[in-house]
């Protein structure tokens, strides 16, 4: 019935022969489980490269691969991930552009004209592109980091219709990005749910496993025999400068940008000051009609992102002349 409702336009109706023989088809993958219908063998460089691995995984680490050599070469320009975390924008129902991709584009025109190429992840196209979407965390982690695979290799299964996983084009963002930033309102005290989507999905980036061949799988016991003989928890992300704007109009603010930073943090990722974390009202309870307005009014706003992200790219270019935060290479007593 789920399948079917894909197809409830009346256009569709001269081809239901064909959609009832494709709903046959979909039933039999569901009906066997066939997550990863097409598969390869691991190969060299892998615990078990006899071990068939999903051609959709590779391609997502493959793609990482060739993210992190273009990370790590000096000859080409600071890359800042920018990230626009609302799900508003003139193609959703309200048909109106957010206040926070006005923000967004303020820190690009910052970014831009200091040099720097700005890779701007809009995750409001979530809410207005068909079939984009981010699939929720499973919680692999909780059960042995090392079931939690990088990239994930939960999505696409193909046996439930969860497919074009917008987070395998994803990863590669963030690990091509010398600097993140954020740039969020806040949705009842709390991130947007597009933003939390992805953050909760980046949880591989933080001492994942790269390597599913060594767990085959899904196989819990596997894992936690790994994990309890000593895993590294690797930090895929670590070392890169993060910045965070967060805007509301009554309250939240400050809240949401500690939960930001500490999470980015977490991760190992560096703040580049304390003007490039900030907390703001723009036109504190005031209606929302004349929020645009407000913004309008309090030209600081923009000016303080402005110069969030004048010191994201400062912290980057000095990160990559080889300066280190004072803390970088300390053993971890508790790696997790």
């Amino acid at each position: 019935r789920r399948f079917e409702e894909r197809f409830s336009d009346p256009a569709f109706a001269a081809q239901r022969p064909a959609i009832e023989a494709l709903g046959q088809i979909a039933r039999e993958a569901y009906d066997q489980g066939r997550k990863s219908p097409v598969t390869r063998r691991a190969g060299t460089g892998h615990a078990d490269p006899d071990y068939e691995v999903s051609v959709d995984w590779l391609a997502t680490r493959d793609a990482i691969r060739d993210a992190a050599v273009r990370h790590a070469d000096k000859g080409q320009r600071a890359r800042i991930l920018l990230i626009c975390a609302s799900p508003r924008n003139d193609k959703t129902c309200p048909g109106e552009m957010s206040k926070t991709f006005r923000m967004s584009e303020a820190a690009a025109e910052q970014l831009r004209g200091q040099g720097a190429e700005v890779d701007l992840l809009d995750l409001s196209q979530i809410t207005s592109e068909y079939g984009k979407v981010i699939y929720p965390c499973k919680g692999c982690v909780s059960t042995a980091m090392p079931l939690c695979h990088w990239p994930c290799s939960c999505y696409p299964n193909h046996a439930l219709g969860q497919v074009d996983d917008w987070m395998s084009s994803i990863y590669p963002r963030w690990v091509a990005a010398h600097g993140v930033m954020i740039v969020t309102p806040v949705h009842w005290y709390q991130a947007p749910s597009v933003l939390k989507l992805m953050i909760d999905r980046l949880v591989c980036a933080d001492g994942g496993n790269p390597d599913p061949s060594s767990t085959h799988g899904k196989k819990p016991e596997e894992a936690k025999a790994l994990e309890l003989a000593g895993w590294p928890y690797p930090r895929h992300l670590a070392g890169r400068s993060f910045a965070v704007i967060v805007h509301g109009d009554a309250a939240g603010t400050e809240a949401l940008r500690h939960a930001l930073t500490d999470w980015l943090s977490d991760m190992r990722l560096v703040p580049a000051g304390s003007l490039s974390c900030i907390d703001r009202l723009v036109g504190y309870l005031a209606p929302y009609a004349s929020s645009h307005d407000a913004l309008d009014r309090d030209p600081a706003m923009l000016g303080e992102v402005r110069n969030a992200a004048r010191a994201l790219l400062a912290s980057v270019m000095q990160r990559r002349g080889g300066a280190h935060a004072p803390d970088e290479g300390l053993a971890e007593p508790r790696p997790k």
